[in-house]
């Protein structure tokens, strides 16, 4: 693994990215603070989501999850400045890799045209010692594999988008071994709100208060990354070049 003891400032010569992770929620666990910093800049972000969540709530039927926790996601984008949050129905808890999901994500970087995409840890672990989900893993890896795919025109020809060549880097959050950090300095308060968007599922998840939750959460990992980054609180990222 590559021990790398400060990191590099993301690149900021772009002006539009598009998120793609598993789950409503995967986003607002981390990465939140930096969108806001990125569109308090005047770029553009937008989400897409492979599944709803719908299983993600042990005490509530996928068929009133899946609905709640999409209403929870549009309303966690939106603290952070993200209009475009985009849902692409595959089952929670299921999502496979394959030609099928990478052929989804090549439409959805097609019709978004980003230069940067981001995504969530395709590792096994989280840490070294926290077992990655099957969906993570899958979403991780399809959507490294999509943003060449998307710029191919002999590959899923048959999308209704025009193939995008434009993607300049793929950026990882969650990774053990990150190269590049965001100063959340600016965005931390909205991550912390976004995230607290989404009470039905902390308070499904933990009994501890809610906001108490967030802000320990997001705060804390921030301040977790900071000795990475010049002592400022910061989201990390691996930082994949195309």
């Amino acid at each position: 693994m590559t021990t790398i003891d400060q990191l590099e400032p993301m690149p900021g010569d772009w002006r539009r990215a598009l998120a793609i992770v598993a789950h409503p929620d995967d986003l607002e666990y981390g990465c939140a603070s930096a969108v806001a910093v990125w569109t308090d800049a005047g770029r553009e972000v937008a989400y897409v989501m492979v599944s709803s969540g719908e299983a993600g709530i042990d005490t509530l039927d996928p068929a009133e999850s899946g609905p709640l926790r999409e209403r929870e996601e549009r309303a966690g984008a939106a603290v952070v400045g993200v209009r475009e949050v985009e849902f692409l129905g595959h089952r929670d808890g299921v999502i496979e890799y394959g030609v099928a999901l990478r052929r989804d994500l090549a439409a959805a970087i097609r019709r978004h045209r980003p230069e940067l995409v981001i995504t969530l840890n395709p590792d096994d672990t989280w840490g070294g010692t926290y077992w990655n989900t099957p969906d993570h893993r899958a979403v991780g890896r399809a959507v490294l594999d999509a943003a060449g795919d998307a710029g191919n025109r002999w590959i899923f020809p048959d999308t209704d988008a025009e193939p995008w060549d434009g993607v300049r880097w793929v950026a990882v959050a969650g990774t053990d071994a990150p190269t590049h950090a965001v100063d959340v300095t600016d965005g931390l308060e909205r991550g912390v709100r976004s995230l607290l968007a989404h009470r039905a599922y902390i308070e499904a998840l933990t009994g501890e208060d809610p906001e108490k939750y967030a802000r320990d959460l997001i705060e804390g990992q921030a301040r977790e990354e900071a000795a990475r980054f010049g002592g400022r609180p910061a989201v990390t990222f691996r930082l994949f070049p195309r």
